[in-house]
């Protein structure tokens, strides 16, 4: 027998989702995947430790990233619904789990929006425009709030015209990364190769607990298009295919641009914040410019004719990159938390769509506002110094996204068992041992995140972020990890608001009848 709970969340979905537009073909799931996929806040940051930056890439690509893609394939094709992430892991898991689970998956993204993705855009500003110099602290504000808000506004927008953007978003990706990848092969063939030896090549603890959680985070977001479940246009056979072409185009775009940057790019110089675009400036100069290495060994390019004007389209390619990158994540979580809200396990005035557009614009709205939030802690935190600012970020944005899929992966080895006669066009082979070595990867890089370097050396030179010194670990653990427990802490509080509000309206009398729509 139903809950009064779940009928009521059954009779408000049901009306929610009359709201929804379907725009969502296969070619779209594909260019939305990759857009969703393919960042370069990360990308510097994976040539600090030298080649083994490469080779955890790859060993992540075939030991993670496949796997989990075709669990992901299996729930999104069986479980077509609209909020794909929060309703697989509601149906395995009940109401409460699918609550906390989902508010992580949704707070990543406003986290990530306004943190490492403004510090990212404003990294490859600074390159490019602003010589290296950062920019004021005031002048950082206004940047992020044009950068935040207009994402807000594309995301209000229907998928109609979102896709757009997303479509636009991945083009941009495949003209900066490939760009950047031929430009290197012809530095090179100039200037020389100059990257780590073969033996650096080697995978190493150090590296699989510096760089692991940082390739996991870039490697997941496979059910993202699937929080968009009802607006589709065929989702049982466009989820797999998309996920299946977006493996491939992912790793090549992870993988040639951070085998370019340690080619061009001394491994110590390497940064988090500009490593990327530091590595694109240098390879430019083929176009016009110099490279200066100075008395303490630092290598500095410098552009001039066609190859300033070249580093001012990257530059600019950075910034719609990482915007887009934004924007697909947020379209997606704020579908995924206004389905959970509609459905009792959170705030009903939440979980409503614009008639107009098909779009949760109060969940936008609340994006907005909590990049916001995020953006001037973090920036008053770290005393306004980005490239600190981008570390604490980039951090908590991965650390509450792995965290998510602690619920995401196991719902489906759970589903096979409690839902055995659901349709399942493609089924995942060998489920038990995808789901074991998928949440395996997710645990300790959890663990790693909290504490990194747990095991050989706690927040040591060779793990700690970058701007980070070892007397500051206890400052470190507190900004991951007192945002963890007051995330679990709204979470559970929406999911009793949206208990009490379904109950309520179950209970509450009916004075008059809604006529029907004729």
């Amino acid at each position: 027998m139903a809950s009064a709970a779940g009928t009521t969340g059954e009779t408000a979905g049901a009306l929610e989702r009359s709201k929804l537009q379907r725009h969502f073909g296969r070619l779209d799931i594909f260019f939305f995947l990759v857009c969703t996929l393919v960042g370069i806040d990360g990308l510097g940051t994976l040539a600090t430790v030298g080649g083994q930056g490469f080779t955890w890439t790859l060993i992540c690509v075939a030991l993670f990233a496949v796997p989990s893609a075709m669990l992901l394939a299996e729930l999104g094709a069986a479980l077509p619904d609209e909020g794909g992430p929060y309703v697989w892991v509601r149906a395995a898991f009940g109401h409460l789990a699918g609550a906390v689970n989902n508010f992580f998956y949704w707070v990543t993204n406003p986290v990530w929006m306004g943190g490492t993705l403004v510090g990212t855009a404003l990294g490859g500003l600074i390159t490019f425009y602003n010589g290296g110099e950062e920019y004021s602290r005031a002048a950082s504000y206004v940047f992020a709030a044009v950068f935040i808000w207009a994402g807000v506004l594309f995301a209000v927008l229907s998928f109609r015209v979102g896709k757009w953007i997303a479509t636009i978003g991945a083009i941009a990706r495949f003209v900066l990364l490939g760009l950047f990848s031929v430009v290197v092969v012809l530095y090179g063939a100039e200037h020389g190769f100059h990257g780590p030896s073969l033996g650096e090549y080697a995978p190493t603890f150090s590296g699989l607990v510096a760089l692991v959680p940082l390739i996991l985070f870039s490697l997941v977001g496979f059910e993202l298009p699937s929080a968009a479940g009802e607006e589709m246009e065929d989702a049982e056979r466009d989820v797999p295919a998309g996920i299946a072409k977006s493996v491939v185009a992912t790793a090549l775009l992870y993988g040639l641009p951070v085998l370019g940057i340690l080619l061009v790019l001394p491994t110590d110089q390497a940064t988090g914040l500009t490593g990327f675009p530091d590595a694109v400036k240098q390879a430019l100069t083929v176009f016009g410019g110099t490279v200066e290495t100075s008395a303490d060994g630092t290598v500095v390019a410098t552009l001039s004719g066609a190859g300033l004007w070249a580093g001012y389209v990257m530059g600019a390619l950075v910034a719609v990159v990482a915007f887009t990158s934004g924007l697909t994540w947020i379209m997606g979580s704020d579908r995924t938390l206004a389905v959970s809200c509609y459905d009792g396990a959170g705030p009903r005035a939440l979980g409503t769509f614009s008639a107009r557009f098909g779009t949760p614009v109060r969940v936008n709205v609340l994006s907005g506002v909590m990049s916001s939030v995020v953006f001037v802690a973090v920036t008053e935190i770290t005393s306004g110094s980005i490239a600190k600012f981008f570390g604490v970020a980039l951090g908590l944005a991965i650390s509450t996204t792995l965290i998510s899929y602690l619920g995401i992966f196991p719902a489906a080895w759970k589903l096979r068992r409690s839902r055995p006669e659901l349709r399942r066009p493609y089924r995942a082979p060998a489920l038990g041992l995808l789901t074991v070595v998928s949440t395996g990867w997710i645990l300790f890089c959890t663990v790693q995140l909290l504490f990194p370097g747990l095991g050989d050396d706690w927040f040591g030179e060779d793990y700690r972020p970058d701007g980070w010194e070892h007397a500051e670990r206890w400052t470190y653990l507190l900004t991951e990890f007192v945002p963890l427990v007051l995330f679990v802490a709204i979470a559970v509080a929406f999911w009793a608001v949206g208990r009490r509000e379904a109950r309520a309206a179950v209970a509450a009398p009916r004075h008059e009848e809604v006529e029907p729509v004729r």
